[in-house]
């Protein structure tokens, strides 16, 4: 497929891919007579892979590295098991983080909820607020 096609079908743009090939995420595609790239339908597995990488946080150094790493071939499993455990351990402690915050949104959301729902009967018990009346000037002397 062209990169027009591939762009539609992964949802990335041409301009995005051309960078990713140019920082070595993608490997090189063949080009065709016309010197147009041609890609098949394996990079789109590949690039659903780097894109969830991305959105797990992971630092592009790393997923370059990784990269670099897939493309050795299968010598380089070992490494890329490990990059990846390490990865996973950050993803996980983001993970807790992120629940720890969840749930003081819940909690704060629910004393809110608590609040609305107490708020009419609180407000039939409020007293009648005085304006307070404005300071007196001093009589001006003359």
């Amino acid at each position: 497929m062209k990169i027009g096609e591939l762009a539609r079908r992964s949802g990335l743009t041409a301009h995005t891919l051309r960078y990713y090939e140019k920082l070595g995420l993608l490997s090189y595609a063949s080009r065709d007579g016309g010197g147009q790239r041609r890609y098949d339908d394996s990079v789109l597995v590949w690039l659903e892979f780097i894109g969830r990488l991305k959105a797990s946080g992971m630092p592009l150094q790393t997923m370059l590295r990784y990269a670099a790493l897939r493309e050795a071939g299968p010598a380089t499993e070992a490494q890329r098991l490990q990059l990846l455990s390490e990865h996973r351990l950050q993803v996980q402690a983001r993970l807790a983080q992120l629940q720890d915050c969840l749930q003081m949104l819940d909690q704060k959301i629910l004393g809110y909820t608590d609040t609305m729902q107490r708020m009419p009967q609180y407000e039939q018990t409020l007293p009648t607020r005085q304006q307070r009346p404005p300071p007196k000037r001093p009589a001006k002397t003359g």
